[in-house]
């Protein structure tokens, strides 16, 4: 299911393409609207348990390890 959301913050995140291609790093601006599917999950850094979701975009590419706070369901 695919969701509306918006990303609160600016971010430089990886975006995966395919297994193929290399990584691309894009900064997504805050206010940003997109659509994607989310699998969220709890992952661990050295501050400690975050809510985190990779996203899945409808052109097929993703990008993983999203924090929660740094974007919003606008549906």
């Amino acid at each position: 299911m695919y969701h509306t959301l918006a990303f609160t913050a600016d971010l430089l995140l990886d975006l995966e393409r395919s297994p193929r291609h290399p990584l691309e790093r894009v900064l997504f601006r805050a206010g940003t609207c997109f659509s994607a599917q989310v699998k969220p999950y709890v992952a661990e850094d050295r501050e400690g348990l975050k809510e985190v979701a990779d996203l899945f975009f409808p052109d097929g590419t993703v990008t993983r390890r999203v924090p929660f706070a740094c974007f919003s369901f606008l549906d």
